[in-house]
């Protein structure tokens, strides 16, 4: 818990220090107000013995109220004050955690899982927020509050010392039972959370396909499952706190009954007055409420320390991919090269010994089966994964020694499942922020998406939902590969980013982007022959390894697998066998 305050400001610690003095300013006027008490039931003695007037009883009740409105004010300051600390402290952790995701490689984002990296921005970090609140002002205000009343008490009666420590012990032994039989469930709590929203994220995404399946009622089991576990924890710990309450209630009144038992007997022995009484009763209510303070910090608190853990964790997970100090200087233009490159993931080999070159402007294009290695293989070139042997070179250089940035800059990417972003059709094109208005229209144009956008109310004004729920597979692929164009790149990567669009419009994207980037490199995944067929070279990929290489009428030729596929989507007439 308390790493997170490393995230601390020299602003925010200046804070904590003036917390921590009015804090004391605090106590100190409720110990003036618990003395003045005894001072205005001596007066009210005083005045009913004759001895003093009724203005001596309002002096004294105007110097109570002035400390009690001192304390309040010293109150009010601590809260505003801890609010702040705390706030800032949230919008810090919150920043950084989303940054830290930001840098994060696949693997990362698959080691924590997305719905879990959603609660530990959200969830946990409230969690930790409101502890925070709670920790600066009572934190600080429990010990000094203590350890001040302690002092007082000890110099007023033994024998009430000793029936304030006997309810002091009494509490502190019921709230670490209830703390310990809480404290795994907190645990517990915040990894049904992650389900949670898991389960709820997983339904929600899927929609469609539940509703086609008529499985709303097996999605509303899978939800009632989790929702009950996760509630059933939330009312176990309910209840077991909620005995805190009545044990308050009853060591208080039970301390209150002793002190007044014990105080008669040494008032009738002549040994104590009847001021004392009162003045003790009110510490040994400060005593027990600073230690009930404390004790339900250390109930509230594993809580958030697992909301805490949670959040360190992520900020603390090494990058698998990381930027080199200094970065070598390209020494070509437009190229990718493997080398003998493998990759691992998982104790499972996804492909190996992988080996071939792109020149500038040249068009590489890899097919084979499902789950052959395909979308991970150009995965490499953004370098989203690292070989786990060989070589990827990009412009001469291998991308381990280039920034994440600059390497990314000469890249244009389409992903194999179209991903649009709430906005505009312009501001999606734009994404890459390169391209000016005229710039994101001529992308459009190139990607075959100017049609279906002017035909749209606002044109390029007008709104794309989340995820791009308003426009049809197609729509989204082309408006993905107009994106891409208007990176201006130097390589342009396609995963399998034709599949939704019909053959005549596949055509006529590929022939724009043949006129219109001459000079680009093109490596793309496909599933159709017709995709590839024109492709400068064409890499067959089966069972993790290259089993061919060549153009499409060499491959037809010398690779089974290639003239398979190919006839198993084209005639022999349309290959020209």
């Amino acid at each position: 818990m308390f790493k997170i305050y490393r995230n601390l400001k020299i602003k925010d610690w200046l804070l904590v220090v003036l917390i921590a003095g009015i804090t004391v300013a605090q106590v100190f006027f409720t110990m003036q107000l618990t003395d003045q008490v005894s001072a205005i039931v001596g007066a009210i003695q005083a005045v009913s013995l004759g001895a003093a007037s009724t203005s001596q009883i309002w002096k004294e009740g105007g110097i109570m109220l002035a400390y009690a409105m001192c304390s309040a004010l010293c109150q009010v300051a601590t809260g505003v004050s801890a609010s702040k600390v705390a706030s800032d402290l949230s919008a810090g952790l919150r920043g950084k955690l989303y940054a830290k995701v930001e840098s994060f490689s696949i693997a990362e984002v698959n080691k924590f899982s997305t719905a879990s990296l959603i609660t530990r921005t959200t969830n946990d970090i409230q969690q930790v927020h409101m502890a925070n609140i709670l920790v600066l002002r009572m934190l600080i205000y429990a010990p000094i509050m203590a350890i001040w009343a302690i002092c007082k008490i000890n110099a007023s009666s033994a024998e009430l010392t000793a029936a304030t420590v006997v309810a002091v012990v009494v509490l502190v032994a019921c709230i670490m039972a209830i703390m310990l039989t809480v404290m795994p469930r907190f645990k517990l709590m915040q990894k049904l959370t992650d389900k949670l929203n898991g389960v709820t994220r997983e339904n929600l995404t899927g929609i469609r396909v539940v509703r086609a399946y008529n499985a709303e009622g097996y999605q509303e089991e899978k939800f009632e499952k989790v929702n009950t576990g996760f509630t059933k924890t939330q009312l176990f710990t309910g209840r077991v706190m909620a005995l805190m309450s009545p044990v308050m209630m009853l060591v208080m009144n039970g301390l209150t009954l002793a002190i007044y038992w014990i105080g008669a007997s040494l008032m009738n022995a002549g040994e104590i007055e009847y001021r004392t009484i009162v003045s003790f009763m009110m510490l040994a209510s400060q005593v027990v409420m600073a230690f009930l303070i404390l004790l339900m910090m250390f109930v509230l608190l594993p809580r958030a320390s697992v909301a805490a853990k949670r959040v360190n964790e992520v900020l603390e997970t090494p990058l698998s991919i990381s930027d080199p100090e200094k970065e070598d200087a390209p020494t070509q233009e437009g190229t990718v090269e493997f080398k003998d490159v493998s990759f691992r993931y998982a104790d499972a080999d996804v492909f190996e010994h992988i080996s071939f070159r792109a020149e500038k402007g040249q068009t590489i294009a890899f097919i084979g089966s499902t789950g052959s290695g395909k979308s991970t293989l150009i995965n490499l070139v953004p370098r989203f994964y690292d070989a786990t042997e060989g070589e990827v070179l990009v412009d001469g250089v291998n991308v381990k020694r280039l920034k994440q940035s600059t390497l990314r800059d000469k890249i244009g990417y389409v992903p194999q499942k179209g991903i649009l972003f709430t906005g505009t059709v312009a501001e999606n094109i734009a994404f890459g922020g390169k391209a000016s208005r005229e710039e994101v229209e001529q992308a459009a144009k190139i990607a075959e998406a100017d049609g279906f956008i002017n035909e749209m109310e606002n044109g390029y004004d007008s709104p794309i939902a989340q995820g791009g729920k308003n426009v049809s597979g197609g729509q989204k692929q082309r408006l993905c590969i107009a994106r891409a164009v208007a990176q201006k790149p130097e390589i342009m990567i396609f995963d399998d980013s034709f599949s939704a669009l019909d053959y005549r419009t596949d055509k006529k994207v590929r022939e724009n982007l043949k006129e219109h980037l001459a000079g680009v490199t093109s490596l793309i995944v496909a599933q159709r022959i017709g995709t590839i067929m024109d492709a400068d070279k064409i890499i067959v990929l089966d069972h993790s390894k290259a089993v061919g290489e060549g153009t499409h009428r060499q491959l037809l030729e010398s690779c089974p697998v290639y003239r398979e596929i190919a006839l198993s989507q084209l005639s022999k007439e349309e290959l020209g066998l």
